[in-house]
C-alpha cells in the first residue's frame, strides 16, 4: 500500500492478505500504524518516499505485487509514471484518485481529456474506471469528486515499443502544444515522409492519434534517427 496515512485502508487490508507492505513518508504516522495494524496480520512498514523506494525489491524474482493506495492528488502523476517503470513486478494496481485524473487516464482519442498521461498509461496498462466516490465520503469533504481505478500491466506483445524513453519523449513533445499538428509539433523527431509512410496524416493533432499508432510512429522514427 502506498501512503497508508492513519490506516483507513490498511486496517482492512492487513487481515485479508498473506503479507502487506506499506510505504509511508510521514515518520510521525509509522508508530501509529504499527500500534493499530501490526497485531491484525503480517504487516511490514517502510518509512520512505515511494518515488525513491525499491518497490520490486519487496518480491523475489518472478513474483508480482498487487499495489493499492489513496494516492496524494498533488503528486499522483509522478507516482503513476514511477510505477510504470516497474510494471514488470506488478500484477495490478488499484487507486483512488481525483475523478478528473481517472477520466484522463481512460480517455479515448478525440476526447479533450486525452493527453500525455492517457497515452503513457494505456501503452502499458489496461485502465478500468471502477466507480466514483463523492465528497461526502470524506471528513472534511473535499471540493472535488474522486474515483477508483484499476490498472493492469500489459505484456510486451500487446503494445510493442522498441525504446520506451524515446516513446516517452515523442509523446511529451506531441502534447507539449496540443493545438499544433503532428507535422509541426514533431518536426524535430520525425519526418512528414515517415508519418505518411505509416499511413498517418501529418495534419492530425496528437489528441487524434491512437496509442498503438504513437507506438508505431516512435518505433519507426527511432530506427531512422535513434536518440543520442
Amino acid at each position: 500500500e502506498i501512503g497508508p496515512g492513519q490506516g483507513a485502508l490498511t486496517e482492512g487490508l492487513v487481515g485479508s492478505c498473506g503479507q502487506l507492505d506499506v510505504v509511508e513518508l510521514d515518520r510521525d504516522l509509522v508508530g501509529q500504524l504499527a500500534e493499530m495494524c501490526a497485531p491484525l496480520g503480517d504487516l511490514r512498514i517502510h518509512s520512505a518516499d515511494i518515488l525513491k523506494f525499491d518497490l520490486c525489491g519487496l518480491v523475489p524474482g518472478g513474483e508480482q505485487l498487487r499495489v493499492v493506495g489513496n494516492l496524494p492528488y498533488n503528486i499522483s502523476t509522478p507516482i503513476l509514471f514511477h510505477l510504470l517503470e516497474r510494471s514488470h513486478c506488478i500484477r495490478d494496481m488499484h487507486f483512488m484518485l481525483q475523478r478528473e485524473v481517472v477520466l484522463r487516464m481512460g480517455a479515448s482519442p478525440g476526447n479533450k481529456q486525452y493527453g500525455r498521461l492517457t497515452v503513457m498509461l494505456q501503452a502499458q496498462c489496461q485502465v478500468t474506471h471502477l466507480f466514483d466516490i463523492g465528497p461526502g465520503a470524506f471528513r472534511p469533504a473535499p471540493k472535488v469528486d474522486s474515483a477508483f481505478v484499476r490498472l493492469e500491466p500489459l505484456n510486451d506483445l500487446q503494445v510493442q515499443i522498441e525504446d520506451r524513453k524515446y516513446f516517452a519523449r515523442m509523446v511529451a513533445q506531441a502534447f507539449s502544444q496540443r493545438r499544433k499538428t503532428l507535422r509541426n509539433s514533431l518536426r524535430q523527431m520525425v519526418s512528414t515522409e515517415t508519418m505518411e509512410g505509416l499511413g498517418i496524416d501529418p495534419g492530425l493533432r496528437a489528441e487524434q492519434l491512437e496509442v498503438t499508432t504513437f507506438a508505431s510512429l516512435a518505433n519507426s522514427a527511432c530506427k531512422i534517427a535513434p536518440p543520442p
